[in-house]
């Protein structure tokens, strides 16, 4: 058989094999214990260390990681838990990470923490080269590509390449760009982390995280951190996460066709500044994710001329949600400077483009835009 496309492998991915009347996947499993006689082997035995629907799951997110090939995944009750099982299994006291300076929001809280724990944090923009340059006597290499909100894009391959040659481990955020739109393990990285809350579940309903690694060492010390802290998925989020994934081709797609239309519709208004999308050409990011990216991501960043400006025109739109989060079927922008904590100005906004017609959205962003500007 030919190899699948990512369609099919999206539709079929993590499926058990058919059984006669039984359903194609099957419902989640509620389940504190197992029955278990003799000594305690075996895939089940309590529900903190494995579910049948977590199993699932993971085998479909390994599928869209590396296709083809031995990956382990355990999913986590949310992208933060993800993250912290992979900095927090690996580093301890006297180690030193490498992290973004302009990454996801949550990551100052997370240098905090580590550093709290003796581990000292080095941080660089995403980029260019800087963050190659922290890499002696570094432990671990944390990118975060294309960063949020920023949206700036980092070569992959280049720091893996400069990380392993200092025996680095790297960890790649690749919740922005999902599997379809990048695959971090087949450009060297040792682990592939993401918040599956966004657009590889892409519905808005549930918080879940993954971590996807080759080596079945990193695998079993994510999983026991995962078993220590308990920071485990419902079966009921795992199911609706499974039964997503059947949709992220389609989702993604779309999505991104649209946030290509909607970034080149803004690039010729006069009253936007700082616009900026990996997909589109011109973008400082483009050279670098043509190259390691085949799908650019549902976000889309610009800045209007004030806070004021920015309230209003995400006021006046009709067919997007004034709301944090991205990746979901239905458009979302927000003013990210009402936050803190990025280093963005007042009339920043992230705008996350969901499924809508690609016409109704770009007039109501038009229209929004010229009601807002005054």
């Amino acid at each position: 058989m030919n190899p699948m496309g990512e369609g099919t492998r999206a539709v079929r991915a993590g499926l058990p094999e058919p059984e006669q009347y039984g359903p194609t996947l099957p419902g989640p499993v509620f389940a504190a214990h197992f029955h278990l006689s003799g000594e305690p082997v075996g895939p089940y035995t309590y529900g903190r260390e494995a579910n049948p629907t977590w199993t699932h799951l993971e085998r479909a997110i390994g599928e869209l990681e590396a296709p083809g090939e031995p990956v382990g995944t355990t999913v986590f009750a949310s992208g933060m838990a993800a993250v912290s099982a992979v900095l927090l299994s690996q580093v301890r006291a006297g180690d030193v990470v490498v992290m973004p300076g302009d990454g996801y929001q949550a990551l100052p809280l997370v240098r905090e923490q580590l550093e709290a724990y003796g581990v000292e944090v080095r941080t660089a923009p995403t980029a260019g080269e800087a963050q190659s340059e922290l890499l002696d006597g570094a432990k671990l290499l944390w990118i975060e590509t294309p960063s949020n909100p920023g949206l700036d894009v980092c070569d992959v391959r280049r720091l893996v390449e400069a990380a392993h040659a200092r025996d680095v481990l790297v960890a790649v955020d690749n919740t922005l760009a999902t599997p379809l739109g990048q695959r971090p393990l087949g450009l060297g990285a040792d682990f592939s982390v993401a918040s599956d809350t966004k657009g590889l579940t892409g519905h808005g309903d549930i918080l879940l995280g993954h971590v996807t690694c080759r080596d079945p060492e990193l695998t079993a010390g994510v999983r026991r951190w995962r078993k220590v802290v308990g920071a485990i998925p419902g079966p009921m989020e795992a199911w609706i996460a499974h039964r997503s994934l059947a949709t992220l081709q389609l989702r993604i797609d779309r999505q991104c066709a649209t946030a290509l239309t909607l970034a080149g519709t803004l690039a010729e208004r006069t009253d936007v500044t700082g616009l900026r999308y990996p997909g589109l050409p011109g973008d400082p990011s483009y050279p670098v994710a043509v190259r390691q990216m085949r799908r650019f991501g549902s976000v889309v960043s610009f800045v209007l001329a004030d806070k004021e400006t920015a309230e209003r025109f995400l006021a006046a739109l009709r067919l997007v949600d004034d709301a944090t989060s991205f990746g979901g079927l239905r458009s979302t922008a927000e003013r990210r400077a009402r936050w803190g904590g990025d280093a963005v100005p007042e009339g920043f906004v992230r705008f996350s483009v969901g499924a809508e017609d690609p016409e109704d959205l770009l007039a109501d962003v038009e229209r929004a835009l010229d009601e807002s500007v005054r």
